[in-house]
């Protein structure tokens, strides 16, 4: 046998020799070839076999290209504080876009950490789950370790909650900036040497200038120093990782100093790897920190803006869907957000109007800080016109009725409730009687329950009181659409999901109670559809069905 090998190796030789290829003696050499040959196999699969059309995959198999040809040095390490919504995603794109950087993601809270490491991530985000889990133990870590790391970390971002204050001064408009200080005193405290440190939460104009005096008052180490730089998040939840894969503008504001400035482009650089440079703008720290409220303002103007003409349109006959077309089809307008719905909702927009609001009436602005406000106004009208709307239609009482809930999460593709309007829609029956009963893919059991336990602006404090004998009594979640509505004297949609486009209306028409109602605060459902199928139907901006002019109701519209 031995010979038999003997004379094959020989006979290989010769081959190789003749064809010019030659075995690596070095090891390491050797090892880098069986690298290259992984690699071609890949390339083999992908080419042959390609895989859908998603960006993601195509990143996925950069990665896995990337780990074949070979890991990067760590040049620079990166911590972010917080690992909520903004926090988890943003750190694993940079993580999984970045050459030479380490990232890795802070929490105090121990389950969310856990969630992070875990095949179920904290988070619902379409595209996600690929990007955490490609990056997750390479360039990307969770932990709890928050000294260790801010201490060893170059570049520190901060992404704490910024609640709206719930007592006290500016309570109902003030930002509470309690996590922040604790954040940057901790900073200071375990601190050896210099580092930038980015606002990455909306925060208030100003909040930089605060940071840095807590900063300087609170170095125990010499060898620290710090650079303040704003970058605020525009995200739209649903949409997260598409966002930051391209987005619109990155936005990096800092102190127009030698060290600002440097601290500017190091950033930057991080960013340059996948943003194209002409899209990452610089500023002054006061522009940057008063955009990001700047521009949910105007986003949020928008909604009221179209919801405060569905109100107009029902009174008239006219169709907002047809009055937003009209409208957006001006190339000065645009068509976005110009969709009438039940209200804006999510973590940002109230939070930062309101924190807008008493920065104008501290500044003196008090006409600015009404014009401001009054958005806000226009979205609280709205749930309340939606649960009158309910109520008046089902002959003023809706006691001990069952009222089916479409959706509870703020938009389509997130599980985030935070000033979700189905929060106020849902307390607004429950005042009333009703008993609820709600159904949402994403929304847990337990957040439904916990959101509805809550007072205004107690979402985002950990130590909030909570009222649950009441929601525990009245208010059910479902495992289907069709379960919420058996025996549902009405249904309404309050998250525009897209499996509430193709129900079966017929199947949940003959499960309900007569006369059977739909309250569409989304206007996704087939209008046309529902009225055949024998419903009754009101649409956000709609003109009203008959039976909702009947007099018989006194307080119909």
């Amino acid at each position: 046998k031995n010979e038999t090998r003997g004379r094959r190796r020989a006979r290989a030789s010769e081959s190789e020799r003749a064809s010019g290829k030659r075995e690596p003696s070095n090891p390491t050499q050797k090892k880098r070839t069986q690298k290259a040959g992984a690699t071609d196999h890949v390339f083999f699969w992908f080419f042959v076999f390609p895989p859908a059309s998603s960006s993601f995959f195509f990143l996925h198999f950069i990665h896995i290209i990337s780990y074949h040809m070979g890991s990067q040095s760590v040049n620079m390490k990166i911590v972010c504080l917080g690992a909520g919504y903004v926090g988890g995603p943003t750190m694993a794109m940079i993580a999984y876009k970045c050459k030479g950087v380490q990232v890795t993601v802070l929490d105090i809270n121990e389950d969310r950490i856990a969630a992070w490491n875990s095949d179920k991530l904290p988070i619902y985000e379409p595209g996600l789950e690929e990007v955490v889990f490609a990056a997750r133990g390479k360039t990307l870590f969770f932990s709890t370790d928050c000294e260790k790391e801010i201490a060893e970390a170059d570049i520190v971002f901060i992404s704490v909650n910024t609640p709206t204050k719930t007592r006290g001064v500016g309570a109902g408009y003030a930002a509470d900036m309690t996590y922040w200080e604790s954040a940057a005193r901790m900073i200071a405290r375990v601190s050896h040497s210099p580092k930038i440190i980015v606002e990455k939460s909306t925060v208030p104009v100003k909040t930089a200038q605060a940071v840095e005096r807590v900063l300087s008052q609170n170095l125990t180490n010499k060898g620290a120093s710090f650079d303040i730089l704003s970058n605020p998040e525009f995200l739209a939840e649903g949409t997260a990782i598409s966002d930051l894969e391209k987005p619109d503008r990155v936005i990096i504001g800092g102190r127009q100093t030698p060290s600002g400035l440097k601290a500017i482009q190091t950033l930057k650089s991080v960013y340059a790897q996948w943003v194209p440079e002409d899209q990452i703008l610089t500023s002054n720290l006061w522009s940057s920190e008063l955009a990001k409220l700047a521009a949910n303002a105007f986003l949020a103007q928008r909604i009221s803006s179209i919801n405060s003409i569905s109100a107009l349109c029902e009174k008239t006959g006219a169709d907002v869907s047809e009055i937003s077309k009209c409208i957006g089809t001006d190339s000065r307008i645009g068509p976005k957000f110009l969709n009438a719905s039940v209200g804006f909702g999510g973590s940002c927009f109230q939070k930062d109007i309101l924190n807008m609001v008493y920065i104008c009436r501290g500044l003196g602005l008090e006409e600015i800080a009404k014009y401001w406000e009054s958005v806000v106004t226009i979205n609280n009208l709205q749930k309340r016109r939606f649960v009158d709307t309910v109520i008046a239609s089902l002959f003023n009482t809706i006691r001990s009725k069952r009222i089916a809930i479409l959706g509870f999460a703020f938009k389509k593709d997130t599980g985030d409730t935070r000033e979700t309007p189905a929060i106020d829609v849902c307390n607004g029956l429950l005042e009333e009687g009703a008993n609820l009963a709600i159904y949402d893919p994403q929304v847990s059991e337990s957040r439904i329950h916990t959101d509805l336990s809550l007072g205004e602006f107690e979402w985002d404090h950990p130590f909030a009181h909570r009222k649950t004998k009441e929601v525990n009594d009245l208010v059910k979640c479902e495992k289907s659409v069709y379960e919420a509505c058996e025996g549902a004297h009405a249904l309404c949609v309050l998250t525009e999901w897209d499996e509430f486009k193709t129900l079966d209306l017929q199947r949940i028409y003959d499960s309900m109670v007569k006369p059977a109602f739909i309250f569409d605060g989304r206007n996704v459902v087939d209008r046309t559809k529902a009225k055949e199928v024998g419903f009754i139907h009101y649409g956000l901006g709609k003109p009203l069905d008959p039976f909702l002019k009947d007099p018989a109701s006194p307080c119909s519209p």
